[in-house]
This record gives structure tokens, sequence and C-alpha cells, in this order.
């Protein structure tokens, strides 16, 4: 027959296997319940997200009126293009339709903001700029917009590109239509090709970028 102090230890003991077992089948379900049970603190895991470039630190409203950030194209290699229905470089869309649908899968993003800056070649209105584009180029990739690029009203976006100081692979104010910006995966501005450099002249500069790791 057990004596009182033995009964006592015995149910003890058995309190103290039956909490340490509870406490292992809660773990083995939940290890955030199991923290909370035995008193402490779930925590949770730390997702190292990067700082978005000052390029693409950038809402913008697309050639449908809706509000983007530019920078749900983090991580991709971008070329930005001001662009005009009426200019003698129009015709370069062919060539930018061709480089987003060889290089779109591959992480490429073409953005084009239409500009009325050089003799009145972008007059229309967002609505006419967009059937252009799809009715005569077959354009799929995103178009904004109309913005300006040049002078005392140029949009802050393109402030920053043409900063030598800020952006320092820049080439200055922009002269023309379909002028290119080239940014890595870093967003950082890596060439500034003029009006003259078609989408096929500059596409082993894109593949280069797109093979880089």
């Amino acid at each position: 027959m057990l004596s009182t102090s033995s009964w006592r230890l015995s149910g003890q003991t058995l309190r103290s296997a039956i909490a340490i077992t509870g406490l292992a089948l809660v773990a083995s379900l939940s290890p955030a319940s199991a923290l909370a049970q035995a008193g402490g603190e779930a925590t949770q895991p730390v997702i190292n997200t990067p700082p978005v470039p000052p390029t693409l630190n950038f809402t913008m409203k697309d050639i449908d009126g809706k509000e983007v950030r530019l920078s749900r194209h983090q991580g991709k290699v971008i070329l930005i293009v001001n662009v005009a229905s009426r200019c003698g470089y129009t015709p370069q869309y062919r060539g930018l339709q061709l480089l987003h649908e060889k290089y779109h899968e591959k992480g490429l993003v073409i953005l084009a903001f239409p500009a009325n800056n050089f003799r009145n070649q972008e007059p229309g209105t967002d609505e006419e700029i967009k059937a252009f584009c799809t009715d005569n180029y077959k354009v799929k990739f995103p178009v904004f917009s109309k913005v300006s690029v040049k002078g005392e009203d140029i949009c802050p976006l393109y402030r920053l590109l043409t900063d030598k100081e800020k952006t320092p692979a820049s080439e200055g104010e922009i002269n023309w239509n379909f002028e290119k910006f080239l940014l890595n995966r870093n967003g950082t501005v890596v060439r500034h090709f003029r009006s003259k450099a078609t989408p096929e002249q500059i596409e082993p500069e894109i593949v280069k970028l797109l093979e880089a790791m």
C-alpha cells in the first residue's frame, strides 16, 4: 500500500508527464501555438524586400487612366521610350513590339510614354493614341497616358532620367521622340539611346542584361 507522501509524488509525476506530453502534441501541430502555451511569443519569418530604386518609385497613369506603380516591374530589364504617332521614327513601334514578343517572358518590360513636346507630333487624346498603337502596330506592351518629357512641365520620371547627376548614364535632356533608357534588373539606367538607335540595334544590349545574373 502506497504512503500518503508516495501517492502525492506519483500524482505530481503523472501531472508533469501529462503536461509535457500535451505541449509536445501542440508543438507538433502548430509551433506558434506551442510557444503561446509555454508563455512565449511567436515570431514571424522576416522577408527581406529590396528597396524600390528611384527610377521605379513613381505612380503613373496608363493609357486607360488607371494608376500604375512602376515598382511592379522591379527585378525586370526595362526599356523606357518616349513615343509619338506622327514622327519619322514612329515605325520603331514595330521593332519595339517584336522585342516585347521575343523577350517579355524572359524578363523584358517596355514602357512607352507618349509626349507632344516635339513639333506637335503627338496631338491626340489618350484614347486616340491607344487606337493608333493597336490598329497600326498591334502594341501589347504598356503604353501610358501622355506626359511631358522636356521643359518646365516635365514629368518627375523624366526629370530624374535626364538629370546627369542623379542618373550618370543619361545623355541629358530629351532631344526628340523615341529616345530610350535601358534599365538593368536593379532599376539602374545603364544606357540612354538617342532616337536613331533602332530596337534592332539595341537588342544585343537587352539580351546581355537579360542573361546577366
